[in-house]
């Protein structure tokens, strides 16, 4: 039987109620404060609140990234005759293995994610965000940043670095937002699973045959790039290069446009910040940076122990699960200076924004490219941007997310 040490006096908040939804972060500051590896009855997880010990779990080779089992777990009684072959196709996304086959898995995409592969896509990134603002920003008009703004922008940079043809972008994005729902655990109803598992089997058979084009017909593409160096079916078979496409179709969107969402935000709300941008566009880089370590567009990652593992005095035993809640550790003042403060100068310490160490998010320089643009052309360019809807905002309801269901303002 887990042993388990006492529980601190601070009580059991759920994460997913709809306080902790609108703003988890005085609970899981205090949370870190009295005990951070703690583990929680109502989660039936170990909440890992500080920098260093969640440093120490993205080090150890006993923490696993394997939960594809817990999700297939999580998925109603009634859709699991449709889950076979999904959850096969998400045992194939790197971000679920382990070394050595996540490394092995990772190669294969390394040159095509390098800072200096993703720069040859700055000039179409600032293009298509004059474009879109072009659109959806007019000057004295109102509207959703989010759905106008931060959601299909992303979308264009990265259909467009997938190789994906304008064409086919309404049913690849419909088909990447019902595999969120699945793999973010927003989808709740078994219709809403069935659709979801559907979803990823289409999208892994659209790619499947985009893959087959691109080999006939290649492109100036991530799929052809990687084709042309060589290793698919080398240091990979075709099928885990395919599944692993779904997971670079899935992963970028989202966080970005939840990146982009998330710093405007926070400028809106701190107008020194907001006037330290404008006065210097350059310091956008530093707005994303501090959005992604004090707000940023993921609170935590979910992990499992591979083997009993002793962690700050706490023995955590195999099979237990682990929640690395990188929302609390970017705010631990052990590292991070005055940490409650949005500061776009801040320099220093590494934030856990996206991660670290093997699972350190490939795509981080391609969704700074996109946020860093979108973020220095809205502030700057639309000096009448503000929020039209202050206390009305809200937020998704999800455990790993943090992501705003619109955001209403006035350009």
């Amino acid at each position: 039987m887990t042993t388990r040490a006492p529980a601190p006096v601070l009580p059991e908040r759920y994460l997913l109620s709809p306080d902790m939804i609108a703003d988890p972060y005085d609970h899981l500051d205090a949370l870190r404060e009295q005990a951070p590896v703690h583990w929680s009855p109502l989660h039936h997880a170990w909440l890992v609140t500080g920098y260093e010990q969640v440093m120490s779990c993205l080090r150890d080779p006993a923490v696993s990234a394997d939960r594809v089992r817990p999700l297939m777990d999580a998925v109603p009684q009634g859709a699991r005759e449709d889950a076979e072959r999904a959850f096969g196709i998400l045992s194939r996304w790197m971000v679920f293995n382990d070394p050595p086959r996540h490394r092995r898995l990772r190669r294969v995409f390394q040159e095509a994610f390098a800072a200096r592969a993703v720069a040859r896509y700055r000039a179409f990134t600032e293009k298509a965000t004059r474009a879109v603002l072009a659109r959806k920003a007019v000057p004295s008009s109102t509207g959703d940043l989010m759905a106008g703004v931060a959601k299909p922008l992303p979308a264009l940079v990265f259909a467009r670095w997938l190789g994906i043809p304008p064409t086919d972008g309404p049913s690849f994005w419909y088909w990447n937002t019902r595999v969120a729902d699945l793999v973010l655990g927003t989808a709740q109803e078994e219709s809403e699973y069935r659709a979801s598992l559907q979803a990823l089997v289409s999208l892994e058979d659209y790619l499947g045959a985009l893959v087959a084009r691109r080999r006939a017909e290649p492109g100036d593409d991530l799929i052809s790039q990687v084709l042309r160096e060589g290793r698919v079916g080398d240091s990979v078979s075709e099928e885990e290069f395919v599944g692993m496409l779904t997971q670079m179709a899935f992963a970028g969107g989202e966080t970005t446009s939840n990146l982009i969402a998330n710093t405007v935000l926070a400028l809106l709300t701190r107008p020194d910040q907001l006037a330290a941008v404008r006065a210097e566009p350059e310091l956008a880089q530093g707005a994303v940076e501090e959005t992604l370590r004090l707000d940023g567009p993921s609170k935590m990652s979910i992990r499992t122990a591979a083997r009993d593992l002793d962690l700050d005095g706490r023995t955590l035993r195999a099979g237990d699960r682990i929640f690395l809640v990188t929302a609390a550790a970017n705010r631990d003042p052990a590292r991070f200076p005055d940490p409650g403060r949005f500061d776009v100068r801040r320099s220093g310490a590494t934030h856990l924004g996206f991660g670290f160490g093997a699972h350190f998010c490939i795509g981080a320089a391609l969704a700074r490219l996109v946020a860093v643009a979108a973020v220095r052309t809205l502030v700057c360019d639309h000096p009448g941007l503000t929020l039209a809807d202050p206390g009305g905002l809200t937020w998704q309801p999800s455990l790993l997310n943090r992501g705003l269901t619109a955001l209403p303002v006035h350009y």
